[in-house]
């Protein structure tokens, strides 16, 4: 469902120019600028220039432009600071306007043991263990594959 601009929204005010931000990378329907709460040095978001606060419920070219200009800033992040990796993910709750994170990220450093930690975590509990056995995972992919996207 699309929403309309919100002028309490501070990536709205961002994308019409009420507010500043250094931006990095732009194209007709996404902008990558510069979080102010860095992560690691280069730290980004990718934001779409439409309120919507789930990319999943943007447009198919929306999507598209959301990963094509995390692609590029992702390229950009590994020549200037030549991480091991961008790691990417979209969070939202407490900014309810599509954007991604994009972090440069090396062995060790603050999001490596996050993700350490948090594969660790993902391999142990019995309630995930039970996930991995093969009758679960047929029926999750039955699940997903008959889903309707219909409304």
């Amino acid at each position: 469902m699309a929403t309309i601009p919100d002028d309490t929204c501070v990536f709205c005010n961002i994308v019409a120019g009420r507010e500043p931000a250094r931006i990095i990378y732009e194209d007709d329907h996404s902008l990558a600028l510069l979080d102010i709460n860095p992560l690691a040095r280069g730290h980004c978001l990718v934001i779409s220039k439409r309120h919507e606060p789930w990319w999943h419920d943007l447009s198919a070219e929306e999507t598209a432009s959301l990963f094509e200009v995390a692609r590029v800033v992702s390229q950009k992040l590994m020549r200037v600071f030549h991480p091991d990796f961008v790691c990417m993910y979209a969070r939202g709750r407490r900014i309810p306007h599509t954007h991604i994170f994009l972090v440069p990220s090396i062995a060790g450093d603050p999001l490596d043991r996050f993700f350490n930690a948090l594969e660790g975590f993902q391999e142990s509990p019995p309630e995930l263990v039970r996930l991995r056995r093969d009758d679960e995972m047929d029926e999750t992919v039955r699940l997903l594959r008959d889903a309707s996207l219909a409304p």
